[in-house]
């Protein structure tokens, strides 16, 4: 699939960004605690911020509670856990209701699973769960079984989410484009030209917000089928970018 270049665009009042964390801003490690967040990046950041006068938003599978301490001291607009989470410039976050009965069943049955399965990991996102298997690639079909089962367990208040060796079961009726919708209903983002950036099939649903609002997607990596109207090669072109839209 060819891609047109990304248009020209300079770092002002007009603009609103909202980047993907893990795959986009940093490389895919083995394990979700094994990243680091250079301070070269946390710097680029925080000058997109002030230039965009607070219209930059982290839009994330982690939490927002995660986001804040690998971002440390940087503390960002962010939606978290794929858009069911979101905490607005203003500081104010929205956190979705969980059955926390059947959400302990979930979680203790995948639990159980990955302490017989080396190589797996469960992450427990508070409102969602991550069923890691990267470390163990050959369990990819009986991870995705499992998580099936746990989704039955929630009692439809979920739903599945396929990610890079990962499968969540996330709050249902949320995504990373329902996320950007509502940023951009709300101060400092309001009327601003929308530009989002990602790597996986978990930022689907936030091109295809953007391309709707006339905005500019960019998908991160190599891709059979994307939404996205743009793309960059990697981690290290996405930082390159950020900093040639920094010093425009």
């Amino acid at each position: 699939m060819t891609f047109p270049a990304i248009p020209h665009v300079t770092a002002d009042a007009s603009l609103a960004l909202f980047l993907d964390v893990d795959g986009t801003l940093l490389e895919i490690a083995p394990t979700p605690n094994a990243v680091v967040v250079p301070d070269s990046l946390k710097e680029l950041l925080a000058s997109l911020s002030v230039r965009l006068d607070g219209a930059l938003a982290l839009v994330s599978g982690r939490s927002i509670v995660t986001l804040d301490k690998l971002f440390a001291p940087l503390r960002l607009a962010a939606a978290g856990i794929h858009g069911s989470e979101r905490r607005e410039a203003s500081g104010c976050v929205v956190r979705p209701r969980v059955d926390l009965v059947r959400f302990a069943a979930a979680r203790d049955a995948l639990a159980a699973w990955t302490s017989r399965h080396p190589g797996t990991l469960l992450e427990d996102k508070g409102s969602a769960l991550a069923l890691h298997y990267r470390l163990a690639p050959n369990l990819e079909d009986e991870a995705h079984r499992e998580a099936q089962l746990a989704l039955e367990r929630l009692g439809g208040t979920h739903e599945l989410q396929r990610g890079k060796s990962v499968v969540e079961l996330r709050p249902a009726g949320h995504s990373k484009g329902s996320a950007i919708s509502a940023f951009l209903r709300d101060a400092p983002f309001l009327g601003r030209f929308p530009i989002f950036i990602g790597d996986d099939v978990t930022d689907e649903a936030g091109f295809a917000i953007v391309n709707k609002l006339g905005g500019m997607s960019i998908r991160v990596g190599a891709s059979a089928a994307t939404a996205a109207a743009h793309r960059l090669d990697g981690v290290d072109d996405v930082i390159a970018w950020l900093q040639d839209f920094n010093s425009r």
